[in-house]
């Protein structure tokens, strides 16, 4: 097959997959994890269901697939946000407010419950804490943060402490909570 129609066919395929993941969400948000079918999926989305399972072999594995996207997409806009210019403190200071509003927007409930676990959460939560901590210690050796604590261990307080944005109902509480997070983290004289 010629490579534009190769191109075509995989373009195809990604927005297919792209629409299959998009219409679960949309089910899993009005009617609940539980309440959501195959037949729904396919339905909403568009195509018969012979087509939903050669992408997906059940519901599960759909909404898997929509959380890794997920995940994906947000290290890296937190990577994006640590490349860009700037000192150290300053990049580590954007990278928790980044993270901070991303754990603000967290679903709870049986979703969340369901699906943060397993092997895409423990990889996705060691490139995160690596992105901090090598922030850390950068900024550690600039002198613009402390180095009395090994950075792996801050950078742990840091992550921790602002999963609690999850929480917090404003904004306000969510910028208070991440300014506490990062005096935690300035030298001691």
């Amino acid at each position: 097959m010629p490579k534009l129609w190769n191109e075509t066919i995989d373009a195809h395929r990604h927005a297919v997959r792209e629409a299959i993941l998009d219409a679960t969400a949309q089910l899993v948000e009005a009617g609940g994890l539980r309440s959501v079918t195959m037949s729904q999926v396919a339905e909403r989305t568009g195509i018969g269901r012979a087509t939903l399972y050669k992408y997906f072999s059940d519901v599960d594995a759909v909404l898997l697939a929509w959380h890794e996207r997920q995940i994906t997409g947000h290290l890296q806009h937190l990577a994006e946000v640590r490349d860009r210019a700037g000192t150290a403190g300053e990049r580590l200071e954007a990278v928790l407010r980044s993270y901070a509003a991303i754990a603000g927007q967290r679903h709870g409930g049986e979703l969340a419950t369901y699906l943060h676990q397993g092997e895409h959460i423990t990889h996705a939560e060691r490139h995160l804490t690596g992105i901090v901590e090598d922030l850390i210690t950068e900024g550690a050796q600039a002198g613009d943060l402390r180095a009395d604590i090994p950075p792996a261990e801050l950078a742990q307080y840091c992550l921790h402490a602002l999963t609690a944005a999850a929480g917090l109902t404003s904004k306000a509480a969510v910028t208070r909570l991440v300014d506490v997070t990062l005096d935690g983290l300035r030298p001691v004289p």
